[in-house]
């Protein structure tokens, strides 16, 4: 299977500002956030990107679009991959919000979390990796098992995507960091997801991307995980 750059949208005028923005409409990035959005393309530039999938949402689109330009790729947006619906908590201050009994299930039990007037954090995260899953199964068929593809989408969905590919419950989400215009590396198989980066911010991605296979040379399974542990590149 193919190889997922999962990446959070860089940061916006809401990161920072004390409120939950949630699906606010226009929320767009900050300066910070559109100098990481164009670092992105230097970042990347080694990276042999085959596809772009992005939350509708403004903040993600404007964080990929640099980048798109640069390898001339066409972004997909996909509702899926969207912000969690926080509902009526959308907007709020968390001072507020973290007063809230909600608030300790959200912390503590989230897979039990429902927002009022939105959807729970397990609709969350069986929509993203459905979605995920999808995207790499296309892009693997479009552009065999080397392909590296990315996927901007949000922080609370990207840990819960992340989450699963870790075999994790979801209650356990919430120790997994993902900072804004951050990468976090997935590669799935047959059997098991394999976790290469999580939360990364600045390191080489040379070794994330897969060799393309050698023509008569002997198929190792890419399932099996390496007894010991990896010898690196």
């Amino acid at each position: 299977m193919a190889t997922v750059i999962l990446l959070r949208h860089a940061r916006s005028t809401a990161n920072g500002s004390g409120v939950l923005a949630g699906r606010t409409p226009k929320v767009s990035l900050d300066d910070s956030g559109t100098k990481q959005a164009a670092k992105l393309v230097e970042r990347l530039a080694d990276v042999p990107v085959a596809a772009i999938v992005a939350s509708p949402l403004l903040r993600c689109k404007q964080t990929v679009a640099p980048l798109a330009a640069a390898k001339g790729i066409q972004v997909v947006t996909d509702g899926r991959l969207s912000e969690v619906d926080y509902g009526e908590w959308t907007g709020r201050k968390l001072s507020v919000l973290g007063k809230e009994p909600l608030w300790r299930v959200v912390q503590q039990h989230p897979s039990a979390a429902v927002f009022p007037g939105g959807e729970g954090l397990a609709s969350v995260q069986a929509r993203a990796v459905a979605a995920i899953r999808a995207h790499d199964a296309r892009i693997t068929e479009e552009h065999g098992a080397h392909a590296v593809w990315i996927a901007c989408s949000h922080g609370d969905v990207i840990k819960a995507v992340l989450a699963d590919a870790l075999g994790q419950h979801l209650d356990s989400f919430q120790r997994i960091v993902v900072d804004p215009a951050s990468l976090s590396v997935v590669r799935y198989t047959d059997t098991r997801p394999f976790v290469l980066r999580t939360n990364d911010n600045g390191g080489d991605l040379a070794s994330i991307v897969p060799p393309k296979p050698k023509k008569n040379a002997k198929k190792a399974s890419s399932a099996e995980a390496v007894v010991g542990g990896s010898t690196g590149k």
